[in-house]
């Protein structure tokens, strides 16, 4: 490392991010110091500086769920990686800096190939994924996925891994654009729920029969409908609560159908729960990613003291894939 003591990062003051001078975090015994090259915008971040997400209480206050860079000091119980190791890396923040954090067990080799840009892109769109549609809702080839917010960061990459693995995606995106684009990625279907009812158009999609798995972001109003969508033995996976946590529940779908509802958060989780997600990466998705058959969308990248138009671009919704920050 450096002779550097001292670091620019963006802290989060009254709402505003802010660049700042922070001094370099050390390593504790399982974590890596990287030398940040790019990270990752997510909507947490976003909840975050409007105070409606506070970090974890362990948690660095600055903001930024996922990186790419390179390692340049060791925790005393870091045994697999390397001063010199490229590698992407989840963490619970600490990202929107020139240096962070992470723990050993949640970084992961940058694939071949990849810039710095594309790495930062993968972990927290691919943890999410994994971790709900495989392991919590079980998705299986030749099941159909319905995926809300089809060209978020998530989106993308669930049309990505799902259609991988052998099961057709059906997406709902706000503009024609937006789904044009999702067919090309892989989608079966893209509906565009500005101008089409997504319940009407996934019976029509489906011959009535429904769908076996809902990824949601939406929540509130949707959640009904979504229920309305489902097969026999659906699942649905809430993952967030864009149009808000409250809604109404009709029990008797939920028991003539057999249904599963579930939900999760990624960030407070236990770093043994998101090391086995890794490791599962590492196994299932990362040979996908280092033959390119799979890659994640880029929409935009902004530097560092740019990273309030970086908010507003995702604040816009116009963005499809990811929007990075590059240091």
């Amino acid at each position: 490392m450096s002779e550097k003591h001292t670091m620019n990062a963006i802290e989060i003051i009254a709402g505003e991010l802010v660049h700042i001078q922070r001094e370099i975090p050390k390593p504790q015994a399982q974590q890596v110091l990287i030398k940040v090259h790019a990270a990752g915008i997510n909507r947490p971040d976003i909840m975050q500086r409007k105070g409606l997400y506070p970090a974890p209480k362990e948690a660095s206050d600055i903001p930024g769920l996922e990186v790419a860079g390179t390692v340049t000091a060791l925790g005393s119980d870091v045994t697999h990686l390397k001063i010199g190791d490229t590698v992407c890396a989840l963490l619970t923040g600490g990202g929107y800096a020139e240096y962070c954090l992470a723990t050993e067990s949640l970084c992961l080799p940058i694939p071949q190939h990849f810039s710095f840009t594309e790495a930062a892109a993968l972990p927290e769109s691919f943890f999410t994924v994994w971790s709900n549609v495989f392991d919590r809702a079980q998705l299986q080839a030749n099941e159909t996925l319905l995926v809300h917010g089809g060209t978020s960061g998530i989106g993308t990459t669930a049309i990505q891994l799902a259609s991988a693995f052998g099961a057709k995606v059906i997406i709902t995106a706000g503009s024609e654009a937006k789904c044009q684009f999702s067919l090309r990625l892989g989608a079966h279907a893209a509906i565009n729920y500005k101008t089409q009812d997504f319940v009407t158009e996934i019976k029509r999609l489906t011959t009535d029969k429904g769908v076996n798995v809902i990824l949601d972001m939406i929540g509130g109003d949707y959640f009904p409908r979504n229920l309305q969508c489902l097969a026999f033995d659906g699942r649905l996976i809430q993952i967030a609560i864009q149009n808000g946590p409250k809604t109404e529940l009709n029990l008797l779908p939920l028991m003539l159908k057999r249904l599963t509802l579930t939900g999760s958060t990624l960030r407070a989780r236990e770093d043994n729960f998101k090391s086995n997600i890794a490791q599962n990466l590492l196994k299932h998705v990362w040979p996908l990613l280092n033959k390119a058959q799979i890659k994640p969308i880029i929409d935009s990248t902004y530097k560092l003291k740019d990273a309030n138009l970086a908010h507003l671009r995702m604040e816009s919704s116009q963005h499809i894939g990811k929007i990075i920050l590059e240091v």
